[in-house]
Order: structure tokens, then sequence, then C-alpha cells
């Protein structure tokens, strides 16, 4: 049976269950804590949370740990402290950070502040040889996921749902998210833009299963929407729809791309097509050397070019998109010159940020020809050419060919490169943190000469593109 007709139907088995639960057995025994670790993590957790509490202000684990659902060797935990909803934004600032400092301080723990929506402190929490990390989130206590002030007062209504629910299915949760990190479309963050945690529980849930899961996964097309509640309150019009079965105005899959998404279909159809422990294997991009990322730019023959400047203050989940932003808008101006972008991508590293663009070529002809009205709309016709009739305003034309006018005109860029250097790039919509950057300085860079060892694996991944079950399928040697 071909990738298609997998694809096509709608319920199917075509795999021996046994194959199949002898393969989780064995992946499971490796994703499973050890009761050493999962009573470790308690003893942490119940340790901070103490601390907190005795400054009068309550606290509780969040996230994977507190339900059960992290894989063996996840060492992050999430502890919120639940300030009253009457403090104003600023003093829940004022007073959560300072609470999250004093604690830190207490286990003599490095805390380094971050920001989301609003600031917190991750700490490294010494434990023996091992540190775990630790994230101290300040929050509002309110009545309900529907009176929310700020977006991590969601967090707790999503522990005490998970916590009634998803005992029964623990194992089915540690597969699907082992099954995405394979497929490497696990993380809600901006430059994954897959499948969150949470995300894949209320998925295991709704389909009482992992198998279930990649069954009705198969089928899905864009747009498909899940709601286990029955609660909508919104519509939206993302590649994947799963409501939040805490806050009925919330998409939970609203960071899945339809790349992704597509990816995860293509992984869930690979599985049930050909089950193998394989699709819980993490699956790295070789890594290129320079010299063999020089090889492969040339080997394509495009053009390649690399706008390389300092990364822009502030957390990634605000200068992704405008990296994301930027790009784009670069794109339309490529095109607008006549320029034929293959394909693009964006990196941000701690100190400096990075555009990709391929074209098919960096150099085109020195003239373009442009077309004009009919002559039928001779109102329009006269108008242009009296825009061109001056000599020397064209190369060649005004001249009439199948009905309308057209000229020859000389190009300002011949080349891309000299059209990225120009201040053409500043006339776009440009990320407005990015465009500040831009405007301190870029370096217009071939990836060989913008390689180093933190843009290695992002340059790599870029030149060895492929989907995740083609990867694997290689690695195979299917």
């Amino acid at each position: 049976m071909d990738l298609s007709t997998l694809i096509s139907r709608k319920w199917f088995c075509v795999v021996d269950l046994d194959v199949c639960a002898a393969i989780h057995a064995e992946v499971l025994a490796s994703l499973r804590p050890c009761a050493e670790e999962v009573l470790r993590l308690k003893v942490v957790s119940s340790k901070i949370i103490a601390a907190v509490e005795e400054h009068g202000v309550p606290a509780m684990l969040v996230g994977s740990v507190a339900r059960g659902t992290w894989i063996s060797g996840d060492r992050d935990l999430d502890i919120f402290m639940l300030f009253p909803p009457d403090l104003t934004r600023e003093e829940l600032e004022v007073q959560g950070m300072s609470l999250a400092r004093l604690v830190a301080a207490r286990f003599s723990a490095k805390g380094v502040e971050k920001y989301a929506e609003h600031p917190y402190l991750h700490m490294i929490y010494p434990d023996g040889e091992i540190s775990l990390h630790i994230d101290l989130v300040p929050c509002y206590a309110v009545e309900s996921a529907s009176c929310i002030l700020s977006a991590v007062d969601r967090t707790p209504f999503h522990t005490r749902y998970m916590q009634e629910r998803i005992g029964p299915y623990t194992d089915d949760v540690l597969l699907f998210k082992q099954f995405t990190k394979s497929a490497g479309v696990y993380g809600s963050d901006l430059m994954t833009e897959g499948f969150s945690g949470y995300l894949c529980e209320v998925l295991i849930l709704a389909y009482q299963g992992f198998f279930n899961l990649l069954q009705s996964i198969v089928t899905w097309k864009p747009g498909f929407v899940l709601d286990i509640e029955s609660h909508q309150a919104e519509e939206f019009g993302a590649p994947l729809v799963v409501i939040d079965p805490v806050d009925p105005r919330r998409n939970v899959s609203a960071s899945v791309s339809l790349s992704k998404l597509f990816a995860c279909i293509e992984y869930a159809a690979g599985y049930l097509k050909d089950p193998s422990p394989l699709f819980f294997s993490l699956h790295s991009v070789p890594l290129l050397s320079r010299d063999e990322v020089v090889m492969q730019c040339s080997k394509r023959g495009t053009a390649l070019w690399c706008m390389v400047f300092s990364t822009p203050p502030g957390p990634a989940d605000t200068i992704v998109p405008q990296l994301r932003k930027s790009s784009e808008s670069l794109v339309q101006l490529f095109v607008r010159h006549d320029f034929r972008p293959v394909r693009w991508d964006v990196w941000m590293g701690e100190e400096r940020c990075m555009l990709l663009f391929e074209f098919m070529e960096g150099v085109i002809p020195s003239y373009r020809r442009h077309i004009g009205p009919p002559i039928s709309a001779w109102e329009h016709a006269e108008r242009f050419l009296k825009m061109y009739q001056e000599p020397f305003s064209c190369l060649s034309g005004p001249y009439i060919q199948d009905g309308r006018y057209v000229v020859e005109l000389v190009r300002r860029y011949c080349s891309v490169s000299d059209l990225i250097l120009s201040q053409e790039v500043f006339s776009v919509a440009l990320g407005k943190q990015v465009r500040v950057s831009l405007r301190e300085g870029f370096s217009l860079v071939s990836p060989g000469e913008a390689y180093a060892p933190d843009c290695a694996a992002f340059l790599s991944a870029y030149l060895q593109y492929s989907s995740p079950l083609i990867r694997l399928h290689r690695e195979r040697g299917v």
C-alpha cells in the first residue's frame, strides 16, 4: 500500500498490533522515569513550594512533571506562585520577582531573569551530581481560565484538568511526545512551530491512546477542528484547531504550522505502514564542516546569500516572528525586481541572527520588459506613451505586441546582492527591532563565509533539508 492510499483511508489497521505493542514496550522502557527520578523531583519541588509558601504566597507545581507525563532525563520544573488578582501588573512583577530571588538565594541557586509575557526567574538548582532547571513564575490566582489576566494564568488550570484525567494514558503521552520529537515537530516555540507537551496530552486524551491518535492523524486535513469539551467560542483560521479544554476561546495548536502539520501526518502514515523503533529515535542532521558547506553550495549552482546582523534585544518569542516577517517582506521585494527566490529561512542565535535567501540566479539581464495597457484602452495607452516618448527613456519601444504597448527598460539592479545592499531593503515592512539591528549594520556573505559553530547546525539542516520520514528511510536504507 502506498503512502497516498494509506492517508486517504479514514480508519485502518495495516500492521500487526502485537508488533506495535512490542515496539512500544521497548521504547517505554527508556522513556518512563524510574522511581528514584520521580522521588528526586518530588522532593525538590516540595522544598521549593514550601519556601515560597513561607512568605504567604500559594505555589504549585505545573507542567508535565506535575502530571506525571515527563520523559526520563527531563530536568525542568515549573513552579507557579499564585498572587491575588487585585494586584496591578507592575505589583505582580515586582513582588513575584522579589520572592523568586529570595527562594533562589535560599537554596544557593543561580537565578537568571527571563521574560515571557512578564518576567520570571529561571534558576539552576544543585542536586548532587546533576542540576535541575527550575522556573519560578508569578501568576494571578484567578477563579477560572476564562478570567485570566495574563497568558500564564491558564497553566494551573491545564495542570488540574490533566491530573484528573490523563493518568490511564500516561504511557501513550510518553510515546506520542517521543514520536513528535523524532519527527522534529515537538515544541511550540516559534522556531519549531510544532506540538506543545500540553497539546500532545489533549490529543491523547481525545483519542484515548497513541495508536488511535495516529490512525486519526492520517485523516487530518488543514483546518481540522477538535473540541473535546464541545465548548468552542471562537473561530480560528489555523492549519490545526484544538480548542483548549479549559478555555473555549483558545486554540491549543495555534503554534503548529502547515508544514509541521503535514510532517506529522506523513510520519504517522509511515509508522502505520511499516512500524519500527526508529520512529522514536532522534534523527539529527549530519553536521557539515565549512568546506562541506562551500561544496554543497557550489553543487546547487544557485545564489545563496546570508544577511548577518546582531541579535536584537528581547526573547525569541518576540524576535523570531520579526525575523520571519522581515524575510517575507524582503522576498516580495526581490520578486518585484524580477529575482526568483527558491527557498529562504531565518536563524536566531545569542549574539547574531541570519536571514538566508537562495535564488535561481544572482545576476539577471540589464534590461526588463514593461508591458503597458492595450491599444483599445486609448486613454490609458496615451498616458503610457507620454511617459516613455522622450528619447533614451527606454532601450526599445514603445512598440506594439499582442495588442499592447511594450517598452524595454534598464534595470536598476542586475545583481541581487546590489539590491540587498541598497536602501530599498529599508523600504519594506521589517520587524521593528530587526530594522534597528539592520540599520546598525549587517554583512552580506555566502553560507561558507557565515559559517561558525553557532550556526553550523542551521546551515547543515538547510542544505540537507528533507521531510522527517524521508530522513528516517535513508537512515534505514529503505
